[in-house]
């Protein structure tokens, strides 16, 4: 317990020396130094035994010391030399921070005798620290509405330094609208203050950045910066304002729905709801307008097809209202560009679909063209085909006139078809036809035209009255009443050739009929012309030569020339006994006034008294014996000869020959066979029908042949009447000799000639000539 209440000795020290300390600072006064601070360690602040006026050495005798409260030892006391020295650096801000003065209290304890000095050392205050601001940048928000004068607090800037070294001055950087007070605190120490010095206008300038500069007094002053960030807070005193107060914009006329035109774009520069803009179309509504505008984007957008033949141009205001319900407004020029989307059109305004032909440069058509489109859209060209014989003649304007190139000719083509094309130059190009027909009228200009120069028509004979005998045609080029043809017969140039009683002919088609019958052995062939004649004014005519050749009809039976049969006593042919097979009794000559193979006459022995003596020849009528006579043979025969032609049906004509068997031609005179008494009333009256008969039969085919010569000869004017003319380049006219072989008693010449332009080549016996009768003895 004891133990525990002792205080050991050297706690009791210290409580005696701090009483003593107590004792003496409320007694004694305190030793004063300054210094700077910040001064390096081991600075000698003073030399206290010069100043207690002690000896060198003194102090460590008396076992002097430094006490200062605290644990940090901030001074060092050297015995030896007397010098309070600095243990360290000293920074004042540390130790004292923001009293002023700043001085630092220590003692001076002296032992033997106990002596106690109070030592005061004040730090004097150097400008080594900036000023500083707590904060980075300092924000103000101020409506831009506040009147010029209001003022503003801004944050001090701070200072470890004291006194002058402290912040003195603010300063702001150069600016229109703010500038800085310095005022003083009550503790001595300055804060800023902003000052606007011209009503702000956040539209112009929604921010402000400033420098605000804090600077101390020290030399050289230090200063310190800070950003004062000044946010203009809005008020809706702006209407919206559009970039440009005209918009122009192109859109094609085929540009699809919904598609961008333009973008409007209006700024207002207040903030907030008031810096909000919507647009709408001042004019017009969704139905009636092609153009629809998006709210919030401005963007233009086509609701409907645009036609640039219908409207070329749109102007537009569009309306742009804020939050707080200012407006702005913009034009919006909008044109539709062309494309080539309508073919040309083509209008006429005179057609003539009929023009005469030979007719020079004439107006078929008048026409104009037009393409609503524009520029080269709405340039055309005309053209038609190139093979025909029109051309395109631009007149006034987009008139042009459709125009003959030369006379047409109908003939050679009656109609044109052609198309006019009218083609734009746009891209892709477009184009018109338009089809017309153009009809060539006749003119007459064509003289009919038999389709042959001259007819040949064959006409038999014995035809009936009225008989068709043939057709001739003619073509007209021309049309209508011009192509209309009337047919006739042109005058004859012979006047003995009745054409009127011969032939006549259809006006309307060309066809011509025998009036009467004709006879070929009258007349074989006669020629004529006929006539074509138009309509037309005037009226055009031309001709053919139409021959009419007469055929033979088989309507003559063969006429019998020798022996004659109308002579008064039969002819009796005499024949030798002695005669050789084969001998030459006499010769049937006959003649068949038809022609052709209608006169080719054959012979045949019909009858005979003692049939196998006597044969006829076929082709000649050469009656010969057909053996050697016999004294047994009768002396008189009777032949009967038959003579047939080659026609269809065959006529025929027989002929009697007496034949006498004599011995020898010396009687002057043999008297005629007697005629059976029962056999001569048949002889006589067949011997008056064959007289008859002979001489009708002579008579008409001496008339046909006087008629014959008298037209050939005179038409070709050659020989007289009587006398055979024959055509150059035909065989001439010739006379045969049928003389008397063997026994024939009489010599006979028959004149013939060719038959005239027949070219058949076919001998035509026209009459006898009869010689004296000569009896001849071939035994003399």
């Amino acid at each position: 317990m004891q133990t525990a209440l002792a205080k050991p000795p050297q706690k009791r020290q210290v409580i005696f020396l701090a009483m003593l300390l107590f004792l003496w600072e409320a007694d004694s006064e305190a030793i004063r130094y300054s210094i700077p601070e910040e001064i390096e360690s081991g600075y000698s602040v003073a030399n206290l035994a010069k100043y207690l006026g002690l000896r060198v050495g003194e102090l460590a005798t008396r076992g002097a010391r430094i006490h200062h409260k605290g644990s940090k030892q901030l001074l060092q006391l050297d015995v030896k030399t007397g010098n309070l020295l600095l243990q360290e650096k000293l920074d004042r801000e540390v130790l004292c921070g923001a009293t002023e003065p700043c001085v630092l209290h220590f003692q001076l304890l002296l032992e033997n005798p106990v002596q106690l000095f109070q030592v005061d050392v004040q730090l004097i205050d150097v400008n080594d620290h900036s000023p500083e601001f707590l904060d980075r940048e300092m924000i103000l928000r101020i409506p831009e509405s506040v009147q010029p004068g209001s003022v503003f607090a801004l944050k001090s800037a701070q200072d470890l330094d004291m006194g002058r070294n402290s912040v003195q001055n603010y300063t702001i950087s150069p600016n229109s609208y703010f500038r800085v007070a310095t005022h003083n605190r009550g503790d001595g120490r300055k804060y800023p203050e902003l000052v606007l010095g011209k009503a702000l206008d956040r539209e112009e300038e929604p921010e402000l950045s400033l420098t605000l500069t804090a600077l101390d007094g020290g030399e050289p002053p230090r200063s310190v910066t800070v950003t004062v960030r000044i946010e203009v807070i809005d008020i809706n005193d702006n209407a919206p304002e559009f970039l440009q107060s005209l918009y122009e914009a192109q859109v094609p006329e085929n540009s699809p729905m919904n598609s961008l035109v333009l973008v409007v774009s209006a700024r207002d520069i207040d903030a907030g709801s008031y810096g909000c803009v919507s647009y709408s179309l001042l004019e017009g509504d969704e139905v009636s307008q092609p153009f629809v505008i998006h709210e919030k984007t401005g963007e233009i957008h086509l609701q409907r097809a645009l036609d640039f033949e219908a409207t070329q141009h749109y102007i537009i205001e569009i309306e742009a209202t804020d939050g707080g319900g200012l407006v702005g407004k913009c034009t919006v020029a909008i044109e539709v560009v062309d494309v080539n989307d309508n073919a040309p059109e083509l209008t006429m305004s005179t057609l003539s679909s009929s023009i005469p032909e030979n007719s020079p440069e004439t107006v078929v058509a008048i026409f104009s063209v037009s393409d609503p489109d524009s520029g080269d859209n709405g340039r055309m060209v005309c053209s038609i085909e190139n093979d025909l014989p029109f051309f395109l003649k631009p007149t006034f304007k987009n008139f042009y006139t459709l125009v003959t190139e030369r006379p047409l000719d109908r003939e050679s083509r009656a109609e044109y078809n052609m198309t006019i094309t009218v083609t734009d130059l746009g891209s892709p190009r477009l184009n018109t036809e338009y089809s017309i027909t153009v009809v060539i009228s006749d003119v007459n200009d064509n003289s009919p035209d038999f389709t042959q120069t001259s007819y040949m028509l064959l006409v038999r004979e014995n035809n009936s009255p009225a008989l068709h005998i043939g057709s001739v045609s003619a073509t007209d080029r021309d049309s209508g009443t011009n192509a209309q043809i009337t047919y006739s017969l042109l005058p004859t140039q012979d006047p003995h050739l009745p054409l009127a009683s011969l032939v006549s002919i259809n006006a309307d088609n060309g066809q011509l009929f025998a009036l009467r019958a004709l006879d070929f052995e009258a007349l074989q062939a006669f020629e004529f012309h006929v006539g074509a004649t138009d309509q037309g004014s005037p009226a055009l005519s031309s001709q053919a030569l139409v021959r009419v050749v007469v055929l033979d009809d088989n309507d003559n039976s063969p006429f019998v020339l020798y022996p004659m049969q109308n002579a008064s006593a039969p002819c009796t042919e005499l024949v030798p006994r002695a005669a050789e097979q084969g001998y030459l009794v006499t010769k049937v000559v006959a003649v068949d006034g038809d022609s052709g193979q209608n006169a080719w006459l054959s012979y045949q022995l019909l009858k005979a008294t003692e049939p196998g003596l006597f044969g006829v020849w076929a082709h000649n009528g050469e009656v010969r014996t057909t053996r050697l006579l016999s004294e047994r043979d009768a002396a008189r025969h009777r032949l009967v000869v038959l003579v047939k032609d080659n026609g269809e049906p065959p006529l025929s004509a027989s002929v009697t020959l007496h034949v006498l068997l004599v011995d020898g031609f010396s009687q002057p005179y043999l008297p005629l066979p007697e005629v059976a008494p029962e056999r001569a009333q048949g002889d006589s009256l067949t011997v008056y029908l064959v007289i008859a008969l002979a001489s009708v039969s002579s008579l008409f085919l001496f008339s046909v042949l006087v008629f014959v010569a008298v037209r050939l000869c005179g038409r070709r004017r050659a020989a007289p009447l009587g006398v055979c003319s024959v055509p150059e380049g035909h065989f001439p006219g010739h006379l045969v000799d049928v003389s008397g072989t063997g026994t024939l008693s009489q010599s006979y010449q028959y004149e013939v000639c060719l038959a005239g332009d027949s070219g058949s080549g076919e001998f035509k016996f026209l009459k006898p000539i009869f010689p004296n009768l000569l009896l001849q003895n071939t035994g003399n």
